[in-house]
């Protein structure tokens, strides 16, 4: 453990050593579309193969299948999205166009039935060989059998955006086209047997591989193939037609068992300006499937239907059928002359939603479905609804059989989420046999869950800081973690809003016990009692490490009798990650693993042993592949970015000191590789919030979408620091200038800052920030600030035009931290606007601001930029077009990466200024000259 010397005054320590001297080349542009980085990767469910893809950040990938001794390695150019089978004997993937031909299809503006088509690789483990099917458009693997079907490729219907307000993106969403189908085919790996099915347009197969279900909608002319719903049988090759009829069928799904089958489907006329679906049931008993929900069904509310876009599913034992109902919407009108009639949004302060977030969000409305149940084996099918608009949101128990589901509501409490950033919340208990409901917690702002096994409900009051649970058998409330002595809500917040939860980990087999979080440990509690013990003995608290349990099987919903909880573990001092272990029966102290200077990745286990891959990196190393069955004798499986070695590449090193307002902080300093301690570096500050923990995160040269590329400059010769900054509410300006300049001048007291030569960088809050500093200090020699808040004043009311939903939560309760309203506190609102203050900025400064930026509301730059020129201050301002909050395209943040390092190399390194800075470029000449010629 390090000792921090005590001391009044500031403090700085440094870990690490100085690298050697090495003269490599640094980094520039042409690097960053062949970087690579590692995904999707799998382990067979024996654990003796692996399989990951090497993607490039634009290009072809890689697929790489290689054997947990990494001895047999076996790589398929350009494939991905790739499975192993259950016995584990195949894998399928699927192999992608080579990204050249992509591109021409682009330039050439070629339909999308025209562009270079997906293929399917067939593999058989061991054998280096490769079956390719050419022109699929998906593929799917039955869970427990080694059985493929996969559908080829043809003409898809474009969904309508989320945002989608359009008369025509609203009619295809209430009365959805007809799908045109194609061919599918199920392939049984083991005896290479296979057939055919044309028409195809939805598809699904068992878990066990016995069965497929397929929807066929036949050309509008063909008078031989039959619209409808079959069932193939795939050992006894047989098929059968259990439904017919043109129209959509969705939602096909089996029940664990495969024995059971529903589906939704509309076939009404196709031409219906309203299309509702009916729900359909099929077991092996039966001669075809039957409708068992539709409007007008018992149960079924006045003008609702079955939905088509919510979830089908059974319950783990086929006991209940889950499936949405919605109202019936109304129909388009077709006699309405466009335009002859009044385009208006009409706001309403009685609105549970503000207008632009009803339109952001107006498809996902459309498609807003309300859960129901029916038990098949019911012999009236009835239907029960469980959620209405009363209450939306359900959640069912994994163990889907349990008697009753959650039903959380917030309704009549929502216009307060305007300024409160979240909503008061009330639970219910609701019966899956009758619909009958109970409150059992009244309306408060908390996180409620089911408990795996449907016998608690839990929560996090956010007012008393403690964990609930709700006995359903007994209707008993337990308070879970006031005797616990410790919090359980966020230790260092620094909002002005009540501390959040660090969260419920998992509960055991049975719902014996749940595992809660706290800053560093977890206990392990009796939901019926209260009784809390902790679990990881209190070493984390003792130690300052932060144990968090990690699922390394995605299937099980809960922690079995014997197993043992792997905990991703890092140390809070020194920033280092690993694990520890320890069972879930045990009582003894978790058990030490591993910590080293890694950042370490969740583990993937297989299912049948004890092998575990995950990734390893550090700020020099490439996040890798390892497999390993203990975490200590690993096996590296991958090696990425081989070319890093011929560039000068960098460290980082974790520094502390003390703030002028007695606060400490920690910071990370990166240097180049060929960093000389008798030499001067001009050094660029990035910051947000916290980032001191990323002290191992690897950080590959990429173009930026506005942040500082850090690796990038580090390599061209810059130091960056990047300070940790904690708020005092209502004056986060302030606080930054604490922080930071604090940091900075510590910093500086090394002969090898430059300390003229210092710029500030930021991308949003830190955007926000770089702005305000420039306006207290003339210390920085160039700031870039992405996307700020200039004038919290005219920003309070705004819109984030992303989600819709005002700004005035931001500043009353979350990260702009001004804990009060304009009217109450406008001194505070002006103390921390930089516009207010821009006189007195001397700092040459960048802005972006973006015009459809969703986020900070674009005219924020404009006004600094504006003001600033007023001035006569030096100010730009980078205006992408179209571009969001953080840069979409990659040619626009291949363009800001060239500019950030041209603006910064002139005013900190003497470089000559490019045109775009010194000249600029003309309208006149937008789309021929970017400006990035350099004065002589």
């Amino acid at each position: 453990m390090r000792k921090i010397l005590p001391c009044l005054f500031l403090v700085i320590s440094f870990h690490g050593v100085f690298a050697q001297t090495t003269k490599k080349k640094p980094l520039d542009n042409s690097v960053f579309d062949g970087w690579q980085n590692v995904a999707n990767d799998r382990i067979s469910d024996d654990g003796k193969w692996i399989l990951y893809v090497i993607k490039p950040q634009q290009g072809d990938a890689n697929l790489v299948i290689t054997s947990a001794k990494n001895t047999d390695k076996f790589e398929i150019p350009r494939a991905d999205t790739a499975r192993f089978t259950s016995d584990s004997k195949f894998a399928v993937c699927l192999i992608r166009p080579f990204y050249k031909d992509i591109r021409q299809a682009k330039i050439k503006k070629k339909k999308p039935d025209e562009f270079p088509k997906d293929t399917l690789g067939i593999i058989t483990l061991g054998s280096n060989s490769v079956t390719k099917v050419p022109s699929i458009r998906s593929f799917k693997v039955a869970e427990k059998a080694p059985i493929i079907a996969f559908l080829a490729s043809s003409d898809t219907l474009k969904k309508p955006k989320a945002s989608d307000t359009s008369k025509k993106a609203v009619a295809a969403t209430i009365a959805p086209p007809v799908k045109e189908g194609a061919d599918l085919t199920v392939k049984q790996l083991l005896n290479g047997k296979e057939r055919t099915f044309h028409f195809v347009s939805e598809y699904q197969l068992s878990r066990n591989g016995k069965l497929l279900a397929y929807s066929v909608i036949a050309p509008k002319k063909s008078t031989t193939v039959i619209s409808g719903l079959y069932i193939y049988d795939i050992d006894k090759d047989d098929l059968k037609r259990i439904s017919t009829g043109r129209g959509t069928y969705h939602n096909l799904v089996f029940d664990e068992a495969g024995k059971q089958l529903a589906f939704t489907a509309e076939k009404n006329p196709e031409k219906a300006l309203v299309k509702p679906f009916k729900l359909y049931y099929y077991n092996s008993g039966k001669d075809s499937a039957e409708v068992i929900a539709a409007q007008n069904s018992t149960g079924m509310f006045a003008n609702w239907a079955v939905s088509g876009d919510g979830r089908v599913y059974f319950s783990k034992k086929g006991g209940n059928l889950y499936f949405g109902t919605a109202p019936i919407p109304k129909p388009a009108d077709t006699t309405i002359v466009d335009f002859e009639v009044a385009k208006v949004d009409i706001w309403n302060y009685k609105d549970d939603y503000l207008q632009p977030y009803q339109l952001k969000n107006l498809q996902t409305e459309l498609k807003r479905s309300y859960l129901a149940v029916i038990n098949p084996a019911d012999g009236n099918k009835k239907l029960i609804q469980l959620g209405d608009k009363n209450i939306e949101n359900i959640s069912v128990a994994d163990n889907s059989d349990a008697q009753y589901v959650l039903g959380i509501t917030d309704t009549g409490a929502r216009v307060q989420s305007q300024w409160e950033g979240g909503t008061q919340a009330a639970a219910f208990i609701i019966d899956t046999k009758t619909g009958d409901r109970k409150l059992i917690n009244i309306r408060s702002r908390a996180n409620y869950s089911i408990s795996p096994g449907g016998n608690y409900i839990t929560w996090f009051d956010e007012k008393d800081q403690n964990w609930y649970s709700y006995s359903i058998a007994t209707g008993k409330k337990t308070d879970l973690t006031s005797k616990t002595g410790v919090k359980m809500g966020d230790e260092l917040n620094d909002v002005p809003d009540n501390p959040s939860p660090y969260g419920l980990a998992a509960w055991t087999e049975g719902d014996k016990a749940v595992l809660i979080n706290d800053r560093y440990d977890i206990w392990k509690i009796d939901p019926a009692t209260g009784n809390a013990v902790n679990f990881t003995n209190g070493i984390g608290r003792k130690n300052k490490l932060i144990l968090r349990y990690v699922h390394i099987d995605p299937e099980k919903k809960f922690i079995p009798a014997k197993q043992t909880l792997w905990l991703l573990t890092q140390n809070e001092n020194t920033k280092e990650w690993g694990y520890y272990k320890k069972p879930i029966d045990s009582d003894q102290e978790p058990q030490y693993v591993v910590i080293g200077k890694y950042d370490y990745s969740q583990l993937i286990k297989a299912k049948q042993n004890d092998l575990f891959i995950y990734a390893k990196s550090n700020y020099k190393e490439s996040p890798d592949l390892y497999v390993s069955g203990d975490l200590k004798n690993e096996t590296k499986l991958s090696a990425i970015n081989p070319q890093q070695a011929g560039y000068n590449w960098g460290t980082a090193e974790l520094v502390e000191w003390n703030t002028p307002k007695g606060f400490h902080s920690k910071g990370i300093l990166y240097k180049p590789e060929d960093f000389d301690p008798a030499k001067k570096y001009p050094m660029v500050v990035y910051f947000y919030e916290k980032l001191s923990e990323g002290l191992y995160t690897y950080i590959p040269p990429f173009p930026t979408p506005s942040r500082l590329p850090i690796s990038y400059f580090v390599s061209n010769g810059y130091l960056v620091f990047t300070p940790d900054i904690s708020y005092q509410n209502g004056h986060p300006g302030a606080s930054a200038v604490d922080f930071v300049n604090s940091g900075v001048e510590e910093l500086k007291k090394n002969s090898w800052v430059d300390g003229a030569h210092i710029g500030i960088q930021g991308q949003s809050w830190g955007g926000y920030q770089v702005a305000f500093l420039i306006t207290q200090t003339n210390m920085y020699a160039a700031a870039w600030a992405g996307a700020p808040v200039a004038n919290m004043t005219s920003a309070y009311g705004g819109i984030r035009w992303e989600s819709g939903v005002n700004r005035q939560f931001q500043y009353e309760k979350t990260q702009s931290r001004i804990g009060a309203t304009l009217w109450d506190r406008p001194d505070l609102y002006i103390e921390n606007s930089p516009l207010f203050q821009l006189p007195k900025v001397k700092t040459p400064v960048v802005i972006m601001s973006n015009d459809a930026d969703g986020a900070v509301p674009w005219y924020q730059g404009i006004e600094m930029f504006t003001a600033l020129r007023r001035l006569g201050k030096p100010v730009w301002l980078l205006e992408y077009n179209g571009e969001a909050h953080n840069l979409v395209l990659r040619q626009n943040r291949k363009d800001i990466t060239i500019r950030e390092l041209q603006f910064f190399d002139h005013f900190l390194k003497g470089a000559p200024m490019p045109v775009w800075l010194d000249k600029g470029v003309p309208a006149v000449d937008k789309g021929k000259d970017w400006g990035f010629e350099l004065e002589k």
